[in-house]
């Protein structure tokens, strides 16, 4: 990171910069191209591994490009403010984001699926315990993201 003064490593701080964005946009390579696509997210770490879970439709590109597994860009971010100045110049923006890579793929079990619909809800709600229909577990595609490396900054 090029400004080490706006780097975060507090694990603490990360993950309330995580909690407290809505979106996750996912960067997948496809072919010449990059496919970027917003989504809602599920987040959580285990046995000090970062995990984001997204849920999707079973087929479309974005399942095309992940296949049995891919490497995969992230982003988020949050608390977005425009500080204005009297000049073009010293306009800036107050912000705070994590970027990375890892690799994302499917989860096929029922259980672990439905895990990952618990986190999901957890972050948008803040509650748990929610009944999952057998047949929208069974339709619905679950993507599991293992992080590899993450970058947070925060610009104040």
């Amino acid at each position: 990171m090029r400004r080490k003064d706006r780097e975060v490593t507090d694990p603490a701080k990360i993950r309330q910069i995580i909690q407290a964005s809505d979106c996750c946009r996912l960067g997948l390579w496809d072919g010449g191209r990059v496919y970027i696509v917003p989504l809602s997210f599920g987040y959580e770490e285990v046995e000090g591994k970062r995990i984001f879970y997204f849920h999707s439709a079973a087929e479309g590109r974005k399942i095309d490009l992940i296949g049995a597994g891919a490497s995969v860009g992230f982003e988020l971010d949050t608390h977005y403010k425009l500080n204005e100045a009297p000049e073009a110049a010293g306009y800036s923006a107050r912000f705070q984001s994590v970027i990375g890579t890892g690799h994302i793929r499917r989860v096929e079990n029922p259980e672990q699926k439905i895990h990952a619909l618990e986190c999901l809800m957890e972050h948008y709600t803040g509650k748990t315990g929610w009944e999952y229909p057998a047949q929208m577990v069974n339709e619905t595609a679950i993507l599991m993201l293992e992080v590899e490396e993450l970058a947070c900054k925060e610009h104040e």
